[in-house]
């Protein structure tokens, strides 16, 4: 059995530049994941669950586990000196690292560190997303925020913990997407499914229905689609949806199928964060290949403007998305022409 620590540094020669630094980074993530698991399996033992009270920079209630996984991976990520920067979805702006050995990183990391935290009070999956670039300022300078503005198709690695019947750190670094399973006996990740990849097609779309009112009407023609009887495409299709995106995501990426986060009249430029979500997820699903868009745009092609910028989330199997993004077109149109 191959662990995580061996598998990436058996995978070294992908990157001639490379002088271990990035396994350094991996190696950081891993021990903050296992920091993390191991207080989210407590939960309902200590005052680990529910709200702070405290608003985060988009307006939502904290979870007390938010802010517990934000300090473990910016810890983690700081004491290893390989990172100068950390922007985070619990911090209003980056934080530089400025020790010696940080200034002189040339990563940074962008961060969801706890993701569907209020599903932990129900006992129901979360997850930690993340992404990391090189740096576009000089090395030996403190980080600035270019370094962390960066369109997706420039990360270096992304991956998601998913922390659930069993824990699995999932990763890619542009060669292929690889999951590891940890072993609680040991606190060990041992590679359990290597070069990932998504069917072109599926039977599951994962949505939130409730808002059905609130969709673009190429979203509402294609939740129609999926629900029409016609065996020789495999419809009506099942729905599927937890409010985890990593849970949500991983099942799809086993199994086929397509996540939808639209916008809505409510949020027109939708819900999730093109750094600290869509980005790490469209990179992850197109080494599995799938397909990740706004609806219109390649996600990884969009250029972010803002640390908190949010986008509509379209990401699954390639014929599904290809579908939706054609109801979409179609019906974006006729709206203009009307």
């Amino acid at each position: 059995m191959i662990t995580l620590g061996e598998y990436i540094i058996e995978k070294q020669h992908q990157f001639p530049d490379a002088t271990g630094e990035l396994t350094q980074l991996l190696g950081a993530i891993r021990l903050a994941a296992k920091v993390v698991n191991r207080e989210i399996n407590k939960a309902g033992l200590v005052d680990i669950i529910g709200a702070t009270g405290v608003e985060n920079v988009q307006g939502e209630v904290q979870q007390k586990l938010d802010l517990y996984a934000n300090e473990k991976f910016k810890a983690a990520l700081e004491a290893r000196g390989e990172v100068c920067g950390v922007a985070s979805e619990e911090e209003d702006e980056f934080v530089s690292f400025d020790s010696s050995r940080s200034i002189d990183s040339k990563y940074v990391v962008l961060m969801d560190p706890l993701d569907g935290s209020s599903n932990i009070d129900v006992n129901v999956s979360v997850g930690t997303i993340f992404s990391i670039y090189k740096r576009i300022s000089p090395c030996g300078t403190p980080a600035v925020l270019e370094d962390f503005l960066q369109p997706g198709y420039r990360q270096v690695a992304a991956g998601y913990v998913v922390y659930g019947s069993s824990t699995m750190l999932v990763y890619t670094t542009g060669h292929g997407v690889h999951g590891f399973t940890c072993d609680p006996s040991l606190g060990v990740f041992y590679l359990s499914h290597e070069n990932m990849t998504i069917p072109d097609d599926g039977v599951i779309y994962s949505i939130n229905e409730g808002n059905y009112l609130k969709f673009p009407t190429g979203v509402k023609k294609y939740l129609k689609y999926c629900q029409e009887i016609e065996p020789e495409t495999n419809r009506p299709y099942t729905s599927r949806y937890i409010g985890s995106l990593v849970s949500d995501f991983h099942r799809n990426l086993l199994k086929g199928g397509i996540y939808i986060y639209p916008s809505t009249a409510s949020a027109p430029e939708g819900k999730l964060r093109l750094l600290y979500e869509c980005n790490p997820m469209a990179f992850l699903i197109e080494q599995a290949g799938g397909k990740a868009s706004d609806g219109f745009t390649r996600i990884m092609d969009i250029e972010p403007e803002e640390l908190h910028q949010r986008v509509p989330f379209f990401c699954g199997s390639t014929h599904m998305v290809e579908t939706v993004e054609g109801m979409m077109r179609e019906y974006s149109s006729n709206e203009r022409n009307d």
